[in-house]
């Protein structure tokens, strides 16, 4: 993968406009641009039409997480967009995972592991003792045993899911950081330096690009820092 490739953009904006406005600033140094909820919701289909004729990549961050048969038919009614990546959440479980991966197509599925806003003491909260190292590694084992080889992350454990499931896991890391950057309500953060060095296959950054005086240099400050 080309570095441009592996920077993925966080169009966590509430237009369209907005959005095609960062895609126009920063796309010769950002590959992938993701569309949450907030904006798919806003936006719908049209502006994931408009980002893919540009010739980018789209990563669509619907975190799907219900009964088998609500998953499979609402990726069924997804994939005449032909999005690149799609989330789910591992925590559905593997019948879940299995009719996602049945149906998904040329889409890359992501399996959420544990999101980065999480640390031990909130996944205590939710009945989960375990440290975030070892919730990660078992939803990413349910995920394979599914199918499903693409993960979402942190970068802190990149290097450990890696070592465990080899060069068939694409890892994508969320909550990533310039160097002395602000991180905001993110607990799990790295780095695009030491997620890439610990096997990180794809970036996401958010706020760091979005919210610079200048998109465009930022995202072409972090692109070389990733070289």
């Amino acid at each position: 993968m080309n570095p441009r490739s592996r920077l993925a953009l966080a169009l966590d904006v509430s237009t369209a406009h907005e959005a095609l406005t960062l895609v126009e600033a920063t796309s010769d140094s950002v590959g992938v641009y993701k569309i949450g909820m907030q904006l798919f919701y806003a936006e719908g289909s049209d502006l994931v039409r408009q980002i893919k004729a540009r010739g980018c990549a789209v990563f669509l961050d619907l975190k799907l997480h219900d009964i088998p048969n609500t998953v499979a038919s609402a990726i069924g009614a997804l994939s005449e967009l032909e999005v690149d990546y799609l989330t789910v959440h591992a925590g559905g479980g593997r019948a879940m995972l299995e009719a996602a991966q049945a149906v998904a197509g040329a889409t890359r599925l992501l399996a959420v592991t544990v999101l980065t806003s999480m640390d031990a003491d909130e996944l205590r909260s939710v009945g989960v003792d375990s440290p975030p190292l070892d919730q990660v590694h078992r939803l990413a084992q349910t995920a394979a045993s599914a199918g499903i080889h693409g993960l979402v992350c942190s970068a802190l454990e990149a290097r450990s899911l890696k070592e465990a499931l080899g060069s068939d896991s694409f890892l994508v890391c969320p909550g990533i950081r310039p160097a002395g950057g602000d991180v905001g309500d993110q607990k799990r953060v790295a780095t695009p330096a030491q997620a890439l060095r610990d096997g990180a296959d794809l970036l996401v950054v958010g706020r760091p690009i979005r919210q610079a005086a200048d998109p465009g240099l930022a995202a072409r400050r972090l692109l070389e820092s990733m070289v």
